[in-house]
């Protein structure tokens, strides 16, 4: 039987040689869904200053608000949806919701557009990042595990990355608006297509690990929502250490994409620049994957991860102390490399540990709790900043990261299974 459930004399296989066709096809419709958050990178929060003149710094982060809270939840149901109706229609459903994202962004006539607009972003990339993830775990089996995810996380974040810096030259040369968001209307129309045409079923992929699973969790199939929910967040050691990681990872990336904008533009740095550094964050982020995955791989999880935190938090706090742009653009690569070190060990901590058969909805769990991040952060640090100033509040997202790599320290135990 074949990925998609039709008769073929090819019997299914695990791992990324195998399947190295449609594995890379996913790893591009990744670049994809990337390629949608980062028409928003800098572009969003100069807009909300120039165009609509919102001064707090609370209102204005309410459109990352307004995804980071669709994109949880979303993440949650994503992960049970995969599993009852496969993870083809998810991934399809996905990009029609992202369609109108683009076309709303250029028309917007008031903020609440742009709220509208974060909510279908939210929805877009709580279905199909998380259900690009679930597919490239089902198709690389346990062996290569961390490889796959860094190279999962690495397409999107590059092209994160790649849309950040095209946005600003666009931005600065033509305007805020239409021409960066013009890009994603194309990828909308691509990712789409794609996974229309190309993209094959991988649950059964997941049935056949299923049938042999070693993995390192004690609990096999059969488990309810609800007690999966509550191994993920507080019971089990490894998956609710990486999910209290993952939050505080994207808290303080909501900041990155909310907050540093608009400190550097308050230095007069121009539009460029500014897109230069917010660029370059997520390029070091995506290169950095490519090593950090396949390097969890072989020397395991845990200290990649508590490394990477306290290496984000020495970074913030290196941004709070600078106001140039060399030492802005030097942190904002060591921010790279430590989110390089948390993100992809992350994902392939919760592969490691759940039971094939409720994993979908494990990284559902993890990813509810981790794209909570950037609610909490938009919204902790939008109150910091206004009662307190910009630099409060990277400091005080800079201690929550370091708390949180103790945690790991502490809590999590390694869970490569040759490890």
């Amino acid at each position: 039987m074949s990925a998609g459930g039709t008769a073929s004399a090819a019997p299914l296989r695990l791992g990324l040689r195998a399947n190295l066709a449609q594995f890379s096809l996913l790893v591009a419709v990744n670049a994809l869904v990337g390629g949608m958050y980062g028409q928003e990178r800098i572009v969003l929060p100069l807009l909300a200053e120039q165009a609509f003149a919102l001064s707090s710094a609370t209102f204005a982060l309410t459109f990352i608000l307004a995804f980071g809270a669709t994109k949880a939840l979303t993440n949650y149901f994503a992960g049970t949806l995969a599993d009852r109706f496969g993870r083809k229609p998810v991934l399809l459903a996905g990009w029609l919701i992202g369609v109108p994202v683009p076309l709303l962004l250029i028309w917007a006539p008031s903020w609440g557009w742009v709220i509208a607009a974060n909510v279908l972003l939210g929805i877009n990339q709580g279905l199909t990042w998380s259900v690009a993830v679930i597919m490239k775990i089902d198709l690389a089996g346990p062996a290569r595990r961390g490889l796959a995810m860094g190279l999962n996380e690495a397409s999107g974040y590059l092209a994160v990355a790649v849309t950040a810096q095209a946005t600003g030259y666009l931005a600065e040369t033509y305007g805020l608006r239409p021409a960066p968001f013009l890009l994603g209307a194309a990828y909308a129309a691509l990712g789409l297509g794609l996974t229309l045409l190309a993209v094959r079923e991988t649950r059964d992929h997941a049935l056949l690990e299923a049938a042999n699973h070693t993995g390192a969790h004690a609990h096999g199939d059969g488990l309810t929502a609800r007690q999966i929910f509550a191994l993920t967040s507080f019971r089990e050691p490894a998956l609710s250490a990486a999910s209290q990681a993952g939050m505080a990872n994207n808290l303080n990336d909501g900041l990155a994409w909310g907050l540093l904008p608009i400190l550097f533009a308050a230095h007069d740095l121009p539009v460029a620049q500014i897109g230069l550094l917010g660029a370059l964050y997520p390029l070091v982020w995506g290169l950095g994957q490519l090593l950090t995955g396949p390097a969890s791989d072989r020397y395991g999880r845990k200290h990649l991860i508590t490394c990477g935190m306290l290496l984000q938090a020495a970074a913030l706090a290196l941004i709070a102390l600078a106001d140039a742009f060399a030492l802005w653009a030097l942190a904002m690569g060591l921010l790279g490399v430590g989110t390089a070190l948390v993100y992809p060990t992350l994902l392939a901590t919760i592969g490691d540990v759940a039971h094939p058969t409720w994993r979908a909805r494990a990284v559902g769990v993890y990813r509810l709790w981790r794209d909570g991040g950037f609610a909490v952060g938009a919204l902790l640090a939008g109150l910091i900043a206004d009662l307190y100033g910009l630099r409060a509040a990277i400091w005080a997202v800079a201690a929550i990261t370091a708390a949180s790599g103790m945690i790991v320290a502490v809590r999590m135990y390694e869970t490569h299974p040759r490890r």
